[in-house]
């Protein structure tokens, strides 16, 4: 199907690269994100895709930093019911290596209600969310990557208009690949053309 098609995607003027479905668009224009943050979506079933380069945190600990930065993020959207439903450990990623130093993977799913732009708590959906902790050690530098998928979209927001108030249809029911699996490829296929990019 022409929406499972995936590719590596340029990221960060090419310095980066990850590979996702071709339905996930860059909006990062459109919606005027910092510098430091790619943004893609799937506005035929709100689902989003977030990379994001942060300075390291050096007094979070690799092992649950992934859910730390998914706590961080709710407070950051001022999102309610934030609950963490599982993390990994701190898994090594020999494919970002960087003078001898590898890269760490730390994963955490959750679920939260959180508001579009500043659509205010009255618009909340409900979403689950994937995020992974790639800990770059050799450049001092956390990337994000998130991705969002709706459970359920609040009538009152503007993801109504676009995929319909209630239960979210799953993209897989479409034909699609699975965020779970779009999120996980994301991942696994992150590498780093350019080091000096940090």
């Amino acid at each position: 199907m022409p929406e499972d098609i995936v590719y590596q995607h340029p990221l960060f003027g090419g310095k980066i690269a990850s590979t996702f479905p071709h339905r996930f668009q860059d909006v990062s224009n459109i919606r005027q994100v910092p510098d430091h943050q790619e943004v893609f979506a799937d506005p035929s079933h709100d689902e989003s895709l977030i990379f994001e380069l942060l300075e390291f945190k050096p007094d979070v600990a690799d092992n649950g930093s992934a859910a730390w930065f998914l706590q961080d993020l709710a407070t950051e959207q001022d999102a309610e019911g934030s609950v963490v439903i599982e993390q990994s450990g701190v898994l090594e990623a020999p494919g970002l290596m960087y003078k001898n130093m590898p890269a760490v993977v730390i994963t955490a799913v959750g679920q939260m209600a959180i508001s579009k732009g500043r659509q205010g708590r009255e618009a909340q959906n409900f979403v689950k969310v994937y995020l992974a902790n790639l800990h770059l050690k050799g450049v001092d530098t956390d990337v994000l990557v998130t991705a969002y998928e709706p459970i359920v979209i609040n009538p009152f927001s503007e993801s109504a208009d676009t995929v319909g108030a209630g239960v979210a249809v799953p993209a897989a029911q479409a034909g699609c690949m699975p965020m779970e699996e779009v999120f996980k490829l994301a991942v696994t296929s992150f590498r780093v053309h350019d080091w000096g990019l940090f």
